[in-house]
């Protein structure tokens, strides 16, 4: 059994856990508000883009390798993001657990279905189980930013117009507030143009005349627009991963209070209980020599 000492001891220790995890709780918080604002101005624009693209693609009949899907794909690329490191509850784990699921169903379907991880954890998770990624990128919450994002796109894209891949998915977390982060699939490539468009009002005309062509320009605002989603999802994943770890440590926090709570009320009454002790020995031995 512990003594007075060993518990004593163990409340100093979790009290400095404590101050350790409502430090790291605070500088979650910040990160997450500035990239809490990244993501709310990005996504309106991220979508009028898409939009825009939607809607010459359609009015003016423009066809181009990034909106052309395969009819029956056979080599598709999986990229997931997950973060470097832990102390985020559940956040790599739910994606990791996701990305081995839908790979476990949807490998038959295809000739080839290859891996590309953004974050040391899904590369470690992914190599452990005996499927190793074709790429691992790290430091993306360091270093989250529209030129890695373009760099990370530009790869993507050198892939599937030389015909190495048929579709690219992608597979991260979604922020949804600072406590919510939804598991999300999306097709990367080829774009999806006509959902865009769907229930949308036409703004081009078929009529108009466009300088330049509308080939250029869709050429152009497909290669922006896919950079940008790249960078929005990279956005969202960098913000989840912020606001489950800030949940995490504000949890670890109250746990750590409760255990300091717990432990000095069992140091209290172990106190109590030697007092009580050494009073009754003391009487004793009192009333022993008045005898």
């Amino acid at each position: 059994m512990a003594n007075l000492k060993d518990i004593r001891s163990r409340i100093g220790s979790v009290k400095n856990t404590q101050q350790i995890t409502r430090a790291m709780k605070m500088v979650s918080a910040a990160k997450l508000r500035r990239a809490q604002n990244n993501i709310v101005n990005l996504r309106p624009y991220a979508k009028e883009l898409l939009k825009v693209i939607a809607d010459i693609s359609i009015t003016q009949r423009v066809s181009h390798p990034l909106l052309n899907p395969v009819a029956d794909p056979k080599n598709v690329l999986l990229v997931v993001i997950t973060s470097d490191r832990g102390l985020c509850g559940g956040f790599n784990a739910n994606i990791n657990r996701f990305a081995m699921n839908y790979y476990k169903e949807n490998q038959s379907k295809y000739e080839t279905m290859d891996l590309l991880c953004v974050g040391r954890k899904a590369g470690e998770f992914f190599k452990k189980r005996g499927v190793t990624p074709k790429k691992t990128i790290l430091n993306l919450a360091r270093e989250i930013s529209y030129d890695l994002a373009a760099d990370v796109a530009n790869d993507l894209m050198e892939h599937f117009t030389e015909g190495h891949y048929d579709s690219i998915y992608l597979i991260y977390n979604e922020f949804k507030s600072a406590i919510s982060q939804e598991v999300v699939c999306e097709r990367l490539l080829p774009i999806e143009v006509k959902e865009a468009h769907l229930n949308d009002e036409i703004l081009a005309s078929p009529d108009l005349i466009f300088e330049p062509a509308p080939e250029k320009i869709i050429e152009d605002l497909l290669v922006k627009h896919f950079s940008i989603q790249v960078y929005r999802c990279l956005s969202e994943s960098v913000a989840a991963e912020h606001g489950a770890r800030m949940a995490a440590m504000e949890n670890a926090t109250k746990n750590a209070g409760e255990m300091i709570s717990n432990l000095t009320l069992t140091y209290n009454k172990m106190r109590q209980a030697a007092i009580t002790t050494e009073l009754i020995e003391i009487t004793s031995g009192a009333e022993a020599l008045n005898g």
